[in-house]
């Protein structure tokens, strides 16, 4: 199954090391990221969801919950999480679903044939408020994926849902944003009241509107 940008995430159950889950109900009004990882007990997951434990309160912050996921059951997550933890020096705070029969995996077209038959790539979702796909980001299994590129994107995502803009390339949480082209200058003077720059007809910047 192959998803895309504004798909509704399949719903699914599953156990978790947090107990059993209905997605969309544990979705409920938050940002999600569910996030895949090839095995338990490996050198960079172990890595992965310590950093994600790491970030619990950027995270929280920005209301998003996390969730893992590999085709590893319950007790195999359940000990491998005190690893994660000592290696870290981190709590795991967030679920680990446990998938053996790879049901949510196929789901999500996490399993890339090419790569392992096996095994789940490192893929990355991040789920609206509203059950639809974001963004979607695909690593193998060998490149630790970056945290900080993932709350980049989350900011973005965020900021642009809310107002009628886009983001630079490299942009940062705090600089100056794109107004989008479907907006006139007579209007963008209303809703942008800190000013704009035109750059280019169809190139215009202003402070970041949420600060």
């Amino acid at each position: 199954m192959s998803l895309h940008l504004g798909d509704i995430a399949p719903d699914f159950s599953a156990d978790t090391t947090q107990g059993p889950i209905n997605f969309h109900e544990w979705i409920n009004n938050s940002w999600v990221l569910l996030f895949s990882h090839p095995a338990d007990f490996t050198p960079v997951c172990t890595t992965e969801l310590g950093k994600t434990a790491l970030l619990a309160g950027d995270f929280a912050k920005r209301g998003v919950k996390a969730i893992a996921i590999s085709v590893d059951d319950l007790e195999s997550h359940n000990k491998w999480v005190p690893d994660i933890e000592e290696v870290n020096s981190v709590k795991v705070n967030f679920p680990i679903i446990a998938d053996p029969e790879k049901k949510v995996a196929l789901l999500y077209d996490m399993i890339h044939p090419n790569a392992s038959e096996k095994a789940t790539v490192r893929s990355v979702f991040i789920i609206g408020p509203d059950k639809k796909i974001k963004l979607t980001l695909t690593y193998p299994a060998s490149t630790g994926r970056n945290f900080t590129e993932i709350l980049r994107v989350i900011d973005s995502l965020q900021l642009t849902a809310n107002y009628q803009v886009a983001t630079p390339a490299d942009w940062k949480n705090g600089e100056d944003v794109i107004i989008t082209p479907a907006v006139s200058n007579e209007d963008a003077v209303t809703k942008f009241p800190k000013g704009f720059t035109t750059i280019k007809p169809y190139l215009r910047k202003t402070p970041q509107p949420n600060l």
